[in-house]
């Protein structure tokens, strides 16, 4: 009689963990859909924002440096959705904010000796 209970205490926790990871597969399937989701809205406002040129010129600096491309992008898209940005934005435009950017990096990191 003991051997059939823990077989199916055994079962019962082995159905609880299934459904658990079901659970988490399901949430993370979620949550790489509203990702995909996003990425394509943010994809899509840079079209209508940036030249064809401009969006090249990202990519490129996306594949070398993503973490500033990112925050060029979410720079754009901010100024852009408070009307603050020249639509389209050209690729000379692109260049001078890149610059800027690496302008503010640059000077945050600068160490003054006494």
């Amino acid at each position: 009689m003991s051997d059939e209970l823990e077989e199916e205490e055994l079962e019962e926790i082995q159905r609880r963990k299934l459904l658990q990871y079901q659970q988490m597969a399901a949430e993370a399937q979620r949550r790489a859909e509203l990702q995909r989701q996003l990425e394509a809205a943010k994809q899509a406002m840079l079209r209508q924002i940036l030249t064809p040129e401009a969006r090249s010129r990202l990519s490129n600096v996306k594949m070398v440096r993503p973490e500033l491309a990112e925050q060029l992008e979410a720079q754009l898209i901010q100024l852009a959705q408070a009307g603050r940005l020249k639509v389209p934005v050209t690729d000379e435009a692109l260049k001078e904010a890149l610059r800027n950017i690496e302008l503010r990096a640059r000077r945050e990191w600068r160490i003054r000796r006494a």
